[in-house]
């Protein structure tokens, strides 16, 4: 009878390990893809990809029992030799092999250069080889950072005292309303799948107070553009007792702030990689909805078109503006108006035209949609009859507020959207593991 007692210590070492001065002229085992290969006359200079980066192998003629011929891009290998220092090399070290083995090999040839700095292909190229693509340092890159802001919003609720929950994705009614549902047969049921967790959230208020979420969300918009998607994460959370909207605002500052401060000291690889300039989230200005767009009216001499909502080119100028006046990356835009907001958006008390909801921009996009809620039930149920909404479906949510909620409200943010103004790309779908818009289902 054998027992497992837990992780069994390899042989095989990682970059973390290895780039320990003292263990400099030691025998060491390694394994990896071999990323690129540079013959060098007599030494053939064999790249490895591991999770932590790049490892230089050096083969030298006649030294090791696998001869560097047999060793081919994209195979997976081991290899064991003398670990040396040398400035020149990735992350300042190299392996002289002495022996090793070959794990796997492909069967066809890569169809993109992953070995180049950058891939200079069409986005529809590296989306269509997504596992192929993201083999790329740089690629890859982009999902490690993206890591980090998951992990960074993870850590900062945990130390806030919120409680992480797992709500459920099929539902028999949208909670932000509106025609943007994806339907489908539930064993002939009519079902939808989430818009959002909201009405869940909401309820775990009153349970835990404070709850969080990172999950998907579905959204039927037939957009084609840069910045939407139709499956996308969202990182949501919801807080009881508050005084005002303001301390969800003041929340998620403190989120920002501590995850460029982690991104900063856990991921400075990634962002030399990238050339990431991290945003100042020292202050974050706030601005009236109405404000906002009368700001840029005058500055940049345009009309007002809709009083109702923000068109993406304000958007910019909201961003351009706080950014050219006040050096500001973000900015919070509050009180949007009643319409343009889902029912349970509370109505500010001093002007029911107005909600007391924000969104947040990041260089001059959306990237947070928030707010406080309505909290009375009766208040909720009016809500819904003034919109000329119907109760059904929803029952399970207004039990839960005829039986008492505290003041409340809360936000979310799509990561993708974040995560694409962090590393300065221009369309989402950079950032999106593997997409799901109006045209892709695969893969």
């Amino acid at each position: 009878m054998e027992f497992l007692t837990g992780i069994t210590p390899k042989e095989t070492m990682e970059l973390d390990m290895l780039v320990r001065p003292e263990l400099a002229g030691s025998k060491v085992k390694v394994n990896g893809f071999v990323h690129a290969i540079r013959a060098m006359g007599d030494v053939v200079f064999v790249v490895l990809r591991k999770r932590g980066g790049l490892l230089q192998c050096v083969f030298e003629e006649g030294v090791s029992e696998l001869s560097a011929k047999q060793v081919r891009e994209s195979q997976t290998v081991e290899l064991s030799g003398r670990l040396e220092l040398d400035e020149r090399a990735p992350h300042g070290i190299e392996i002289r092999v002495t022996g090793g083995r070959i794990l796997s090999a492909p069967y066809a040839a890569l169809p993109l250069p992953i070995g180049k700095w950058k891939l200079n292909t069409s986005l529809e190229a590296k989306l269509d080889y997504r596992s192929i693509s993201l083999r790329n340092l740089r690629e890859r890159a982009k999902f490690r950072i993206q890591e980090g802001i998951v992990r960074g919003f993870r850590d900062y609720l945990y130390s806030q005292q919120f409680t992480e929950i797992h709500t459920p994705k099929i539902g028999a009614k949208g909670a932000e309303g509106g025609s943007n549902i994806f339907k489908l047969d539930y064993f002939h049921r009519p079902a939808v799948l989430a818009q959002s967790p909201q009405f869940y959230k909401q309820m775990m208020v009153g349970v835990f107070d404070r709850v969080f979420e990172t999950a998907p969300v579905f959204r039927a918009e037939k957009h084609n553009t840069k910045r939407h998607l139709n499956e996308y994460t969202s990182l949501d959370f919801e807080m009881g007792y508050i005084g005002s909207f303001t301390d969800l605002m003041e929340m998620e500052t403190g989120f920002l702030q501590f995850t460029m401060k982690l991104l900063e000291t856990e991921y400075k690889k990634e962002l030399e990689l990238l050339g990431i300039r991290l945003p100042d989230t020292k202050r974050i200005p706030t601005v009236r909805f109405d404000r906002a767009k009368e700001l840029v009216a005058e500055k940049y001499s345009r009309q007002i078109r809709n009083p109702y909502d923000l068109e993406p080119e304000e958007e910019q100028l909201i961003g351009q503006y706080f950014k050219e006046e006040y050096n500001a990356d973000f900015v919070f835009v509050t009180h949007y108006p009643s319409k343009k907001r889902p029912f349970y958006a509370m109505d500010d008390p001093e002007d029911t035209r107005f909600t007391l909801s924000f969104d947040l921009l990041f260089h001059g996009l959306e990237i947070t949609t928030g707010g406080q809620r309505i909290h009375d039930y009766q208040q909720l149920c009016d809500k819904i009859a003034a919109r000329g909404m119907s109760e059904e479906g929803m029952e399970f949510y207004l039990n839960t507020f005829k039986c008492g909620m505290p003041p409340h409200g809360g936000l979310g943010i799509g990561l993708e959207r974040l995560t694409m103004k962090l590393v300065g790309e221009d369309n989402v779908r950079e950032t999106t593991l593997f997409p799901r818009d109006l045209s892709r289902l695969e893969p």
